[in-house]
């Protein structure tokens, strides 16, 4: 196998690790503009997930497990937002809070429902996402170099992959295009100074915590309905947490965000397609460490190469109305 073959193999599987890392480091992005830091992406992806598979199984429809999963996010989003925005407890607690009892509730309900140890049954062809084929792939697919790139790259993913990517431009003209995304991010800044020009900053909130629902949806509806053929204990494996970390090195900004996930998907793609495979001079590394290989470089990369990374003034912080 020549060596550009093993870059575009490669390169397909950075892809599709790095669908839901995007999609959720993009959910994060609009709470955290707003000023309302979420921990609990891992939590709503994982809910999400087993909502979609849930739901795709019985029905045996893959669009209604996605709006299931969607529905299921927004509705931990909601919790979130009532527990940290109308309430003003602390937002760290209350997304800690969704990880560990959505954790616990997908298993159990799993296993009451479907009896295979938490597990959903395997979904049919009607109950997943299958791959598209772009116009021409097959045609250009013997053309050197361009047809490997078009037909083996491009081609061959999932819908959720295709809107994942293209949520990358919609938040980025959303937040700095539009009367929605200059209050919003104005908000995370200076909530008083939006409260004195009469915009509600509660509401406002809470509709970033909305669209921060409906990503984390899609991304677990990936999750299970498109990169899985069903929902497994803890499928989610920590990439709420890897987008998080993205987000912070991508300093909150939505193209940074897409080389950022590029770069921990390519981490995670790399570590498991060489985790048993001998290197030159190396030998075979332990399989453990390929494993955990994306999540030491991720605390690298934060630790000795993001920099000074400022996020919104006001974010983590309940915001009181002066009388």
């Amino acid at each position: 196998m020549d060596v550009f073959q093993v870059f575009i193999e490669l390169a397909q599987s950075t892809i599709r690790v790095s669908t839901p890392l995007i999609l959720a480091a993009l959910a994060g992005l609009f709470t955290e503009r707003a000023g309302v830091f979420d921990i609990g992406l891992e939590g709503k992806m994982l809910g999400a997930a087993f909502a979609a598979a849930s739901v795709a199984y019985i029905l045996q429809s893959a669009t209604m497990g996605l709006l299931a999963g969607v529905l299921v996010s927004v509705l931990l989003s909601l919790v979130h937002g009532y527990a940290s925005i109308t309430q003003r407890g602390s937002q760290i607690v209350s997304g800690v809070a969704i990880n560990f009892i959505v954790a616990g509730s997908t298993v159990i309900l799993g296993e009451a429902w479907f009896r295979q140890g938490g597990r959903t049954p395997a979904l049919s062809a009607d109950g997943r996402f299958g791959t598209l084929a772009l116009p021409f792939a097959e045609t250009l697919r013997d053309v050197p170099v361009l047809g490997p790139l078009y037909s083996g790259l491009l081609s061959g993913h999932s819908l959720l992959t295709y809107l994942a990517f293209l949520m990358v431009p919609a938040s980025w003209w959303v937040l700095y295009r539009t009367r929605f995304g200059l209050r919003l991010r104005a908000v995370g800044e200076n909530p008083g100074a939006v409260d004195t020009a009469g915009i509600s900053v509660i509401w406002l909130r809470y509709r970033a915590v909305i669209c921060c629902g409906v990503l984390c949806g899609v991304a677990g509806a990936y999750l299970s309905l498109a990169a899985n053929g069903g929902f497994t204990k803890g499928m989610t494996a920590g990439k709420g947490y890897i987008a998080l970390a993205a987000l912070i090195f991508a300093k909150w900004r939505p193209a940074n965000v897409l080389f950022a996930c590029l770069l921990f998907g390519f981490l995670d793609a790399f570590a498991i397609r060489y985790q048993s495979q001998a290197f030159p001079l190396i030998g075979k590394v332990p399989v453990q460490l390929m494993q955990a290989l994306p999540y030491i470089l991720t605390i690298i990369l934060l630790a000795g190469f993001i920099g000074k990374a400022v996020p919104p003034k006001a974010g983590g912080i309940a915001y009181v109305k002066e009388r």
